[in-house]
């Protein structure tokens, strides 16, 4: 069972270098505000703690498309919502560039992230061109161009806003965005009809429950990969307060470096679906998983540059490698709801990125980066336990 109506389309390496780029223009968007949020707080005359708002608020938008917009995928061209939503995008960022108050700021940047979640319908748009033998390899790709927005939006961002202001960054987000809009109406394939069409939207958003019933492996997967982006988001969440504090005495600018720097291990993603198409998932999980767990074991037990260094770009290429090969094992289970399955996994990894983000806070509070490292270890050491110990009957490879 295929997950359109008609044959798939030849899809060369070109379109699937569009669809990565384009992963990251759009993610890249939940993003630009965290470095400006001092400027902006400034600018627009509020306090540091209001100004905290803006990121909440472009999270929750993200909740919003993830949990209600995601899942069209399987009921209407993604093409199609792909341009739109790209439109959408554009208008949202428009307006936060000349936005002249803070509420119009919050409403804004609440649409920004209902928007951005562009990326998760080109993700299984990809998956459902590339045959089952590439898969994983092409997953790889659009992975990589997605990280890449995620780890290079805040140095983009904080660069232009040092020089040039806030406003710009947003004015810059506007023309990669209108540029993400013609390259999809251009190179994106017309007329895959979605086996799912034929659903009211009730009866799709009350699947996806289903969905996950019907597949422990999505939801072992989901577990699994959740616990490697809680200590995605525990790490990146304390770092510049770790550079900042009495140790090192380094600024947000260290911090930046620090993103730039991970992007090496991006390049784990295309590694990594080249691996799950020849070996099969598990044994990527698992090398991705154990990164990981000896990245964190390493900030806890050597604190130092040169262990954050090698151990941010281990670090990064474990949750890389993972991520890529859950995602080729996943929606290789019902190719008619790929959008959904992937509705189920991202929104548990969100979920997972906000708890952590503020346990981490918490933790680095109480106990400083020794606490923090600690917790990533033992949220490692069970995310690894989950994928060595529990056996679901989808059936692994």
């Amino acid at each position: 069972m295929t997950d359109q109506t008609i044959a798939r389309p030849r899809a060369g390496q070109g379109l699937f270098l569009a669809m990565a780029i384009g992963c990251g223009i759009a993610v890249a968007n939940l993003y630009y505000n965290q470095p400006l949020l001092a400027l902006m707080a400034a600018d627009l005359g509020v306090s540091p703690a209001s100004i905290g708002l803006v990121p909440t608020a472009t999270q929750i938008g993200y909740a919003l498309g993830l949990l209600f917009l995601v899942p069209l995928g399987d009921m209407f061209d993604r093409r199609r919502l792909i341009l739109l939503q790209s439109v959408v995008l554009g208008l949202a960022l428009a307006v936060m560039a000349v936005a002249p108050g803070f509420a119009i700021v919050i409403a804004a940047s609440v649409v920004i992230g209902i928007a951005a979640t562009i990326a998760q319908q080109i993700i299984p748009f990809a998956a459902a061109l590339a045959d089952d033998s590439s898969r994983g390899r092409v997953l790889g790709l659009v992975m990589a161009g997605l990280l890449g927005g995620i780890l290079l939006a805040r140095t983009f961002s904080g660069f232009v806003g040092e020089y040039f202001g806030w406003r710009a960054t947003y004015v810059a987000a506007v023309a990669l965005t209108l540029g993400l809009g013609l390259m999809s109406a251009r190179v994106l394939p017309r007329g895959l009809a979605p086996a799912g069409r034929g659903l009211g939207y009730g009866a799709l958003m009350a699947s996806v429950a289903d969905v996950a019933r019907r597949h422990p492996l999505l939801v072992k997967s989901s577990l699994v990969q959740a616990c490697q982006f809680a200590c995605f988001s525990a790490f990146w969440s304390t770092l510049a307060l770790y550079l900042e504090g009495p140790e090192f005495h380094l600024g947000a600018d260290v911090a930046g470096l620090f993103g730039a720097l991970a992007v090496i291990g991006v390049l784990a993603a295309p590694l990594a679906g080249r691996l799950s198409d020849r070996r099969g998932p598990s044994l990527v999980i698992t090398v991705g998983l154990a990164c990981v767990a000896v990245s964190f074991l390493g900030f806890a037990a050597l604190p130092g540059i040169a262990v954050l260094v090698v151990g941010v770009v281990l670090f990064d290429f474990g949750v890389q490698l993972s991520m890529v090969a859950h995602q080729a094992r996943i929606f290789a289970l019902e190719p008619a709801a790929r959008s959904r399955i992937n509705t189920v996994f991202m929104t548990s990894l969100f979920t997972s990125g906000a708890i952590s983000s503020t346990v981490a806070s918490a933790a680095f509070a109480s106990g400083g980066w020794v606490m923090v490292a600690l917790f990533g270890l033992g949220v490692s050491a069970l995310g690894l336990a989950i994928h060595l110990l529990w056996r679901p009957a989808d059936g692994v490879r």
